[in-house]
């Protein structure tokens, strides 16, 4: 069982691999000379990375591989491997995960493809097989349909890319995981070590069909030798385990930044015929990792242009920035792209202003960004004294100079202050060093600091640090509590054994429980009952008929509304129940609603389904014909924060109407709150016999006058064994 938000994940509850990442004896089941051949580059990068235990090849018709002394198979290895790489036939795998099993191996990386990737059933099917083979007999798989691992940090590469090949680079800061070979480790991991980082750990584990990517990322996220995880996934089929490592990396305050495919049709598309992947709602997907602390970029380079900055560790108090250079041009544009990232540029204060004009004679008023002019050209150490002292003030927590053409003094000058500062500092350099070669934006960044050659890939990093320090500033005080007044055991005794839907009366009695209450209102069984209940509401009603088998009401004319008088109300009640049973015969009816009609009220849609990620989703937004309309809509894990559930709700677009509006009262945005919170934790609790959950509209009234369900749509699923 995975953590939930209410329960903070620890390592215990993914495997350890130690052992997979950094064995001490490695095996390659189709090993050989042949470097046209897939066991061949995997051969030849293992020998040449540097890999320090040993290496059995097996192969029943060589005496030795590149050097090294083959064996006929895994039983006459002289020791047990750690880790077993398999490129072999499809139809070869299924026999060397049973040698492996007989060997005792723990750890086994299948290469081949011909499985999941398919979408065949027969193809799944093989695929399932082979993992309950193998894990019967206490053997983890990576793959199939992969391309391996590289692990500078022990000196472990079983894969074939050539994107390592030459002299092995440095270890790193930065873990890489992802389905694609190609993506991960040409698009990120090569790309990344050009432009001067460093990677700790990179995984290309295709179709993920037993190890997946969060138990690579986990391990990841707790070695030392890491900072920050990068994540390209195309399947993501366990969102609870990626809550739990979403958890664990808050803990560890290590960033998750991810690119997810799939955020179209054509690319759902696409990653289904890639790793066998199915996704879920992209727009589900972006609110929960938000919620998470994830950091969701759009393209591959954004991965490790963000990673480049977040693994200095500066985190920031808050979004207001700074930039300073001596181009005009480029401070106008990086100000428009930071304010459309939601970058803030606070004025200077009196103090820094003071510092700037006695540092640079002729300098007028400062403005944030700051055009330092032809004032600094010349003045040996001016530009980065210049930004220094803005760094200083206090309203700044992060600078961004920017240079173009610049001496190597002034280059090292800026380095040195990204060096010394406790505030984040992204250093935008579009030009070159005038008068020193060697130093060179990738120099920099080797030695450990954000060099970007453009505003855009810098303002989206900023943004990205920004926004993962104001989920560690909060992220102790947002896990939930379960309020008080919750009675899960009644609400799940009111739960038919049967699937399908309730009526609106029963699914309110089962909301009840979790303290969400409906408006006044009472089921009549007669005409007596019905007049009785309306003389105590005192107000005009509404009239519906109750029957798990007619939904919609309106479309059977078994709803009246505003009714008020013992006459009108018997004459309601008898063409609601007359229409009703009219509309379909054989219903089982409960009864005719009434019900207090709510006047001036913002009408609001919370909803429950399932995500096939997730599991339990909340859905929040305007409500009553408006969310057909607009579909102006955000979505919450379930059980979810009283934070989130404001900041969802600040992010509708018709956020608004819940405020005051040219008189209009505010409405009871605590009462809201409160409701929605509630609700989560009922879907958290029942969303395992719930299917479909929807309180539309719930009455929003005044501030101080809380909320009330107007109508309710449950759907139950069969018991779960």
């Amino acid at each position: 069982m995975h953590a939930t938000e209410g329960t903070p994940a620890t390592a215990s509850e993914f495997p350890d691999l130690a052992g997979f990442f950094a064995p001490r004896r490695v095996a390659l089941l189709g090993a050989t000379d042949d470097l046209s051949k897939f066991g061949g580059r995997c051969m030849k990068q293992l020998i040449d990375f540097g890999f320090p235990g040993e290496i059995y090849p097996i192969n029943p018709k060589r005496p030795q591989v590149m050097g090294v002394a083959c064996h006929p198979s895994l039983a006459d290895t002289p020791h047990t491997p750690d880790h077993v790489g398999i490129v072999l036939p499809a139809h070869a795998v299924a026999g060397a995960v049973d040698d492996c099993i007989a060997r005792g191996v723990r750890f086994a990386t299948v290469f081949s493809a011909g499985f999941g990737e398919q979408g065949t059933p027969e193809a799944l099917q093989a695929q399932n097989a082979l993992v309950e083979r193998a894990r019967a007999g206490g053997l983890r798989l990576m793959g199939p349909n992969c391309n391996g691992l590289v692990n500078f940090v022990d000196q472990f590469a079983l894969t074939s890319t050539a994107s390592i090949n030459g002299p092995r680079a440095p270890a790193g800061d930065i873990g890489i995981v992802g389905q694609s070979g190609g993506a991960g480790q040409v698009n990120v991991m090569w790309r990344a070590i050009e432009m001067g980082l460093g990677i700790s750990y990179q995984v290309s584990c295709g179709n993920a069909a037993d190890l997946d990517l969060m138990d690579y990322a986990s391990f990841m996220l707790e070695s030392e030798s890491t900072r920050v995880v990068l994540m390209l996934a195309e399947r993501l089929a366990d969102g609870p385990k990626l809550r739990a490592l979403s958890h664990r990396a808050a803990q560890l305050r290590k960033p998750l930044v991810m690119v997810k495919a799939g955020r179209t049709e054509m690319g759902a598309k696409a990653a289904a015929s890639h790793t066998g992947a199915v996704t879920g709602a992209d727009a589900v997907f972006d609110k929960v990792l938000e919620q998470l602390g994830i950091l969701r970029v759009d393209d591959y380079p954004d991965l490790y242009q963000c990673a480049m900055l977040l693994r200095r560790q500066r985190w920031t108090r808050s979004a207001q920035v700074s930039a300073t250079s001596i181009s005009g041009g480029n401070l106008v544009l990086l100000a428009d792209m930071g304010a459309g990232q939601g970058l803030q540029w606070p004025e200077f204060s009196d103090t820094t202003q003071a510092q700037l004009q006695s540092q640079l004679p002729g300098f007028g008023t400062a403005t944030n960004p700051a055009d330092l002019t032809a004032a600094a050209i010349g003045q040996k150490g001016a530009f980065a004294q210049a930004a220094k002292t803005i760094l200083e003030d206090p309203a700044i927590d992060l600078m961004m100079p920017v240079l173009t053409i610049a001496s190597a003094d002034e280059v090292r000058s800026v380095a040195q202050l990204s060096e010394q500062s406790d505030k984040a500092v992204a250093i935008i350099w579009t030009g070159r060093a005038s008068d020193d070669a060697t130093i060179t934006p990738r120099s920099l960044v080797q030695q450990g600091h954000a060099v970007y050659r453009d505003a855009g890939p810098c303002v989206r990093a900023v943004s990205a640090l920004q926004r993962f320090s104001a989920f560690l500033h909060t992220y102790a005080e947002r896990v939930p509590q379960r309020p008080a007044g919750l009675d899960r055991a009644r609400a799940l005794s009111l739960l038919p054994e049967q699937p399908g839907l309730l009526s609106e009366w029963q699914a309110k009695q089962v909301l009840d429980c979790y303290g969400l209450r409906a408006t006044r209102e009472h089921l009549a069984t007669d005409i007596a009952q019905a007049q009785d209940y309306a003389r105590q509401i005192g107000a005009p009603v509404a009239m519906k008929i109750q029957s798990p088998d007619i939904p919609h009401k309106t479309e059977a004319k078994a709803l009246k509304l505003r009714v008020q008088g013992d006459a009108l109300v018997a004459q309601a009640y008898t063409e609601v129940m007359a229409n009703a049973r009219a509309y379909k015969p054989d219903a089982k009816i409960e009864g005719v609603l009434v019900q207090e009609m709510v006047e001036d009220a913002q009408e609001m849609l919370i909803g429950m389904s399932h995500d096939p990620t997730w599991g339990p989703i909340i859905t929040v937004g305007l409500g009553g014909v408006w969310v057909e309309v607009l579909k102006d809509v955000t979505f919450l894990l379930a059980p979810s924060h009283p934070d989130h559930i404001r900041a969802a709700l600040a992010g509708l677009r018709g956020f608004g109407m819940l405020q005051e509006v040219r008189g209009r009262p505010a409405r009871d945005l605590d009462a809201l709150v409160d409701f929605i919170q509630r609700f989560s934790w009922l879907a958290a609790d029942l969303g395992p016999r719930i299917e479909e959950l929807d309180v539309n509209p719930l009455a929003v009234r005044a501030k101080g006058q809380g909320v009330a369900m107007v109508d309710a749509l449950m759907l139950l699923g069969a018991p779960k064994a």
